[in-house]
């Protein structure tokens, strides 16, 4: 492609984008669409063309195709998962990256991007109140970091029989216990189960009423698998759970592990960076006593998919999980870091840019305010939901609320076994319509034993009216479901 035609076709698909992002208040959050009708748009049957076609109008036609038949995570009334609206910057940072194309596994390989990632990593440190001195790399997302603070906690436990070399079957080996709540992300799972340990090895301790961790639980389980010869590797705690925002008793959290001598993870993927906030959970203030902590900068720093970042507050306990050094591998660059020994990936994207640049596009207070506002946003419908004689309200955790539609004429008879089967039911059939509808997008939580619908506001463009719109929307749908039900029989 000659520089003069990709210049126009950049302008042409960046003006394309800025017309989009500007009428994106306009359009519905999601088309609602089935599989066969996207594959018909798509024409995904089709075989590869054996000619090539013109860069300008494929790029135009994909353009129209993304923006027609996509769930917009960066619409204002998108409340569904923890997904953020993608700052403009971050985009654009994407776009630079991708032509620098660097590979950032080795700092021979990729100087400067290897260097903007260190001093992100530092940067996100700083604003969590981290160890200034602490070791990191940016991975895929929360689910990687997770598991990269996990191995590196296996490789120090494991260290007395050299797991990496020998396993976790060796002949000297001793099983190895992993300690999450029953709130922890499915990671944990995937975790165990790659590890080699296997999802047996995870006790699973209960929560309070509050949705965190029984420390009482977990002391009493810790030294129970101890007298049983076992070894205590990795306790988590959740910094922001996904279905409510709990935070777990991180400050106890790290009291028992300094006393047990085991390896303390925080999964801060959601709600770790809402220590920057003045009025942040107290508990969110013992992130600096964290062996690890696992970030989603595309989360609640509103970088573009992907990019997640692992931090640990002894840099070479990252190299002691991940460290080889083969013949052909020739990176020696004095104090260079080479980010192929802190992390499983050899060849790695330039992910850490479009963070780098949005930390300095808005700044450390620029961060507090928009966090802040998320937080306040979501305390607003948590607040209607109270007041409103329709909704009942469920949780308020960082910037999840979550809540139900109860009908007038059932809510005397709450707590009934065929009442709670009913409203589990209605709201369900409210969380498939409301997400069809195209006017608001919203997800599920389950919380003591109720089916509640949540909505998580992690978006720069939601503002006071679209939060304000939800439970309109909500409750319009929900008497028009409940009188279907009514009329067909279907009763409490």
């Amino acid at each position: 492609m000659a520089p003069a035609e990709f210049r126009a076709i950049g302008h042409t698909l960046i003006d394309m984008v800025a017309q989009w992002l500007e009428a994106l208040p306009s359009q519905p959050v999601t088309r609602a669409e089935t599989p066969t009708q996207v594959r018909d748009a798509l024409d995904a049957s089709r075989s590869l063309p054996a000619a090539g076609v013109a860069a300008g109008p494929l790029l135009e036609k994909a353009a129209r195709l993304l923006f027609d038949h996509s769930l917009v995570n960066g619409h204002p009334r998108f409340f569904g998962y923890i997904t953020s609206s993608p700052a403009p910057i971050g985009m654009l940072g994407d776009l630079l990256a991708a032509a620098i194309n660097a590979n950032a596994g080795a700092w021979r390989l990729a100087p400067m991007a290897s260097e903007v990632e260190g001093q992100a990593v530092r940067w996100i440190a700083e604003l969590l109140g981290y160890r200034p001195g602490c070791g990191g790399l940016f991975v895929s997302g929360g689910n990687m970091a997770n598991i990269v603070g996990f191995y590196a906690a296996r490789a120090a436990a494991g260290e007395a029989w050299r797991i990496r070399s020998a396993g976790v079957a060796a002949a000297d080996a001793r099983r190895l216990r992993v300690y999450a709540s029953a709130e922890t992300h499915t990671w944990v799972q995937k975790a165990a189960d790659l590890s080699g340990l296997g999802t047996d090895a995870i006790r699973w301790i209960a929560t309070d009423d509050t949705l965190r961790l029984d420390t009482a639980m977990l002391r009493e389980t810790m030294a129970a698998d101890v007298a049983a010869g076992d070894v205590p590797m990795i306790v988590i705690g959740t910094a922001g759970s996904v279905s409510t925002g709990a935070v777990d008793p991180l400050f106890a959290i790290a009291d028992i592990c300094r006393e047990m001598g085991t390896w303390f993870h925080v999964d801060g993927a959601y709600g770790a960076l809402a220590a920057a906030l003045p009025d942040a959970p107290r508990d969110l203030q013992a992130l600096h006593l964290a062996d690890s902590v696992a970030i989603d900068p595309h989360k609640w720093l509103y970088a573009p998919l992907e990019a997640g970042c692992l931090l640990a507050r002894d840099p070479d306990v990252l190299r002691a999980a991940f460290s080889y050094h083969p013949a052909y591998y020739h990176f020696s660059d004095g104090d260079g870091i080479n980010y192929v020994d802190l992390g499983p990936q050899n060849s790695r994207g330039f992910r850490a840019l479009k963070v780098w640049l949005a930390l300095q596009h808005a700044g450390a207070d620029g961060y507090r305010r928009m966090i802040g506002d998320d937080c306040a946003l979501a305390a607003r419908l948590y607040a209607t939901a109270e007041a409103h004689p329709e909704l009942d309200a469920g949780t308020l955790g960082l910037s999840i609320a979550t809540f139900r539609y109860v009908p007038p004429d059932v809510r005397d008879t709450i707590g009934t076994a065929d009442t709670d089967a009913y409203l589990d039911a209605l709201n369900e059939d409210l969380l498939d319509c409301v997400q069809r509808s195209g006017e608001a997008f919203v997800s599920n939580a389950v919380v003591r034993g109720r089916y509640l619908l949540r909505a998580c506001i992690v978006n720069i463009n939601t503002g006071e009216a679209d939060v304000d719109a939800l439970p309109g929307i909500v409750v319009g749908i929900g008497r028009e479901l409940h009188a279907k039900r009514r009329a067909g029989g279907a009763g409490a």
